[in-house]
Formats: C-alpha cells, sequence, structure tokens
C-alpha cells in the first residue's frame, strides 16, 4: 500500500507499507464486552472474584473493553447437594463484590419458576444488555460506564468458567450439543485453565469444540490458586479457618446465619 499527500513529509517519497504495519495505522475499535459467570456460588470465594480479573486484563490485551462483569447464582432447583437458599447465596455475592467496581450481580435466573439452561440465560443477559433501555441494576450499572449510548449498543457477552466446565461438556447427558454451539458460537467461552487441567487437549479431542476453536479463549493461571467452594465447605464443617480464602464480610455472614455447619 502506498501512503502520502500534501501535507505528509513523505509525500515525494514512495512508502510501502505492510498488512501489520496498516494494522497499527488504523486503529479499530475495540470490541464491547461483558464477562458472564454462571453457577452455585455456594459460597463465593475469592477464586470466583480472582477469574474475573484473569478474564479482564487477558481480553483487554487483545482488543476488548471490558465493560463489566456478572454473576448469576443458580436456581434452587439446581438440587445439588449442601446448597444453600438463593437469597442467602445472592447475600454472599453482593458482600464479595462490594470491593469490585466492575463486577455485578444478576439475581434473574433465581427468580425464575426452575432451574435455566446456561444457554437460555446466556441469551436473556445478552438482550437485557443491548437494551438501552433495560430495568435491571445490572444492565444501567454496566451502561453508565458507556459514553456513548446509541442503539444498537453492540455488546458482547462471553461464558467466563474453568476448564472443569468445558470438560462437563463431554459428560453424557449434562448438554445438549445444540446448547454447546449455541453458547460457543453466538457468545464465545473465556476459559481460565488451572493445575492440571488441559483445557487445549479437551478441544482438540473434540470435533464440535474444534471447529469452534476460534470462539474460545483459554487463560492460564500462572499463580496456582486451587480455592473450591467445596474446599471451604469442607473447612467449614471441620471448624477450620478459611479466612482470606473468601473476604471477611462473606465469612461474617457464614458464621452468623450459621451456614455449612454439617
Amino acid at each position: 500500500m502506498l501512503v502520502g499527500g500534501l501535507n505528509d513529509p513523505t509525500a515525494n517519497k514512495t512508502v510501502r507499507v505492510g498488512f501489520k504495519q496498516l494494522l497499527i495505522l488504523i486503529r479499530l475499535e475495540p470490541t464491547r464486552t461483558v464477562l458472564l459467570a454462571v453457577g452455585s456460588f455456594n459460597p463465593p470465594t475469592n477464586m470466583h472474584m480472582r477469574i474475573f480479573e484473569l478474564a479482564k486484563d487477558f481480553l483487554q490485551k487483545n482488543d476488548h473493553e471490558v465493560l463489566g462483569g456478572i454473576i448469576s447464582p443458580v436456581h434452587d432447583q439446581y438440587a445439588k447437594k449442601g446448597l444453600v437458599s438463593a437469597s442467602q447465596r445472592c447475600s454472599m455475592v453482593k458482600l464479595a463484590i462490594e470491593t469490585s467496581n466492575w463486577i455485578n450481580i444478576s439475581e434473574w435466573e433465581t427468580q425464575q419458576e426452575g432451574w435455566s439452561r446456561t444457554a437460555e440465560t446466556l441469551r436473556f443477559h445478552k438482550t437485557a444488555l443491548n437494551d438501552i433501555h433495560s430495568e435491571y441494576e445490572w444492565a444501567k450499572q454496566i451502561h453508565a460506564k458507556m459514553p456513548d449510548k446509541e442503539s444498537p449498543l453492540n455488546i458482547n457477552l462471553k461464558l467466563l468458567c474453568g476448564a472443569d466446565l468445558i470438560e462437563s461438556f463431554a459428560v453424557p447427558g449434562l448438554w445438549k450439543d445444540e446448547d454447546i454451539q449455541d453458547i460457543v458460537c453466538n457468545y464465545g467461552l473465556v476459559v481460565i485453565s488451572r493445575s492440571g487441567s488441559n483445557p487445549q487437549l479437551f478441544i482438540y479431542e473434540s470435533d464440535l469444540l474444534t471447529r469452534l476453536q476460534r470462539n474460545i479463549s483459554i487463560v492460564p493461571e500462572w499463580i496456582p490458586n486451587e480455592i473450591s467452594s467445596t474446599k471451604i465447605r469442607r473447612a467449614l464443617r471441620r471448624e477450620e479457618s478459611v479466612r482470606y480464602l473468601i473476604s471477611d464480610s462473606v465469612l461474617n455472614y457464614i458464621q452468623s446465619n450459621h451456614l455449612y455447619t454439617s
């Protein structure tokens, strides 16, 4: 490509610009992106908050403007062993995100008549996010960070998850193939890898995920962190300390409400 002009100091020269240099000259607008994490959050841990930060760092280095994060606790009918009530889990999430200026909570899943499939949850949240007149507080918080709120908003929603979720795609009867395709094709995955997991190998072994892998971002966790809600509940049952693994405000809530004692 040739560059030059009347007021260009290179006007008397022929300058050849390669494709990579052209991308530098043309500043493309970053993709407006919001991260959605679904799960029980039973209880929410520091690792739940940490994966949002890891994903945000990764995406913003790869031409995304991360406008916000959303935590969507699962409905009570998910019926997982040891699951405390949705109202209690939502209260703990609200406490866990008090120190964040960009992570929000959506209680939509917990307010439905029953358990919602992940594809449904993504569909609802993307529609609400791109509604400039959305009534949901989490959507309003995200919209407030956009100086030019002109319709269409064109906000991209991605599912944030750990490697265990992507590996669960192989569990017979747990996921519908059409849901996996919908989630990866129309939204995309941001997968935080943990020690002992190999999401790249799992993608390679899946014909479906291999076809869709351009919509899957693998984010390595270089500082190993094995905090999990399961281990937190076990420690609490055994009357062992979980301080600095969950926020103090969440720990105080758990102790005040005598949760996870048996």
